[in-house]
């Protein structure tokens, strides 16, 4: 039934359980029990290539036949847990500093193959007795003890945090670590997940919360560094870089269900939190990409500020306010000159001018946004020119 048994060279087509002998008193039980106590050892050692499935599977049947389906499940459920506490946990222990994630890693794995044999050896008490009394079943049982007797022992758990954040950080400053020893930590964290109404509840304590709190410190400073050193259109392109970085992180190898919450620290931190200064930036910002026609920086700034709510109604604030200024200058301009014919030829020339600039402004950069265009042909209507059209984005 299950790989890792002995077997003979001709095999049975269909499992027969013997009959039980007339005694079946209390040596009975205790010579069966030791003898599936001895399996389920010899397994968690690795040794169970002589061991008979067929013989194992008749002994743990008679017990449970024989209304001792209880006392089976609480001694496996023992020996699995003195196995944990007295090899295993010792083991990870003594790794803190030495290849721990490989060790922890190593132990997750060979404890999921062992509790898969222990499992099929219990087959008839997991599906006779245990959904009766309704306990977990025994491999779910065997999850939980990892979890709780070495996951979450007290030097283990917080070396396992502190491990995983520190991968984290060392990849964000350039350097190379095994991401692959990273991505099986987290996934047994999920599969240790679930057992509470948070399908969750072990990856996001023991690794996302605290990871996503050290995400939202790194990108505090990182955002004061960018905006300090660099212009708006190189910072919106460091941001999107950092975003990307962080997805791909997320679907490599932590659990892909993080690339959400990550995503939205990284907004928060880098776009929500700062989004007034980019846009207002003196010689770079939104004034300085119009007046200088830089239609990729303001597709750019479009883009990354449509990902945060009020991010548009911050650029379009700008750009309006920035329009009224130079319809205000076309009428000063309009007023100030001697001939009213050539004016007036002068000033329409100059707002069909505008119109068409701010026309190509909303096509190629703004996705031909209603909202700009809204605030570009109400703007140019207050200054008596014909109105920007807009479209559906």
């Amino acid at each position: 039934m299950s790989g890792g048994f002995g077997k003979s060279k001709k095999e049975p087509s269909k499992m027969r359980i013997r009959a039980l002998p007339l005694n079946t008193d209390e040596k009975f039980i205790s010579d069966t029990w030791n003898l599936l106590k001895n399996a389920i050892q010899e397994i968690q050692k690795k040794n169970n290539s002589g061991l008979s499935f067929e013989e194992l599977y008749r002994n743990a049947y008679n017990m449970v036949l024989f209304k001792h389906g209880q006392k089976l499940y609480d001694n496996a459920k023992v020996v699995v847990e003195e196995h944990l506490e007295t090899r295993v946990r010792v083991i990870v222990l003594k790794s803190l500093n030495n290849n721990f994630l490989e060790t922890l890693n190593s132990a997750w794995n060979d404890h999921q193959t062992s509790m898969v044999m222990i499992r099929d050896i219990l087959m008839y008490m997991d599906r006779v007795f245990v959904g009766q009394v309704k306990l977990l079943s025994v491999y779910d049982m065997g999850l939980i003890a990892f979890r709780d007797l070495v996951v979450q022992h007290g030097p283990v758990r917080e070396h396992l945090t502190a491990t995983l954040l520190n991968a984290v950080a060392r990849e964000r400053h350039g350097e190379i670590f095994d991401r692959g020893a990273v991505k099986t930590a987290c996934q047994m964290l999920m599969s240790l997940s679930g057992h509470s109404a948070n399908p969750r509840d072990v990856y996001e304590e023991e690794f996302e919360r605290p990871f996503l709190h050290e995400t939202a410190e790194f990108y505090q400073m990182e955002s004061q560094n960018l905006l300090a050193e660099n212009s708006a259109s190189v910072y919106i392109r460091k941001v999107e870089a950092r975003v990307k970085e962080e997805r791909e992180r997320a679907a490599h190898y932590l659990d892909p269900s993080t690339e959400v919450p990550v995503a939205q620290v990284l907004e928060r931190e880098l776009i929500t939190a700062h989004m007034q200064t980019i846009v207002e930036m003196e010689n770079s910002g939104v004034v300085f990409m119009l007046k200088n026609e830089r239609i990729d920086d303001l597709s750019c700034m479009f883009k990354l500020l449509d990902r945060v709510s009020d991010g548009l109604q911050v650029m379009v604030g700008c750009t309006s306010k920035h329009l009224r200024e130079l319809g205000s200058g076309l009428v000063k301009d309009d007023e100030s000159e001697g001939s009213a014919g050539k004016n007036a030829i002068t000033y329409i020339q100059s707002l069909l001018d505008l119109r068409e600039q701010y026309g190509r402004f909303l096509s190629d950069a703004f996705q031909s946004s209603k909202v700009f265009a809204r605030a570009i042909g109400s703007v140019s209507g207050c200054q008596g020119s014909v109105r920007v059209g807009g479209g559906s984005g």
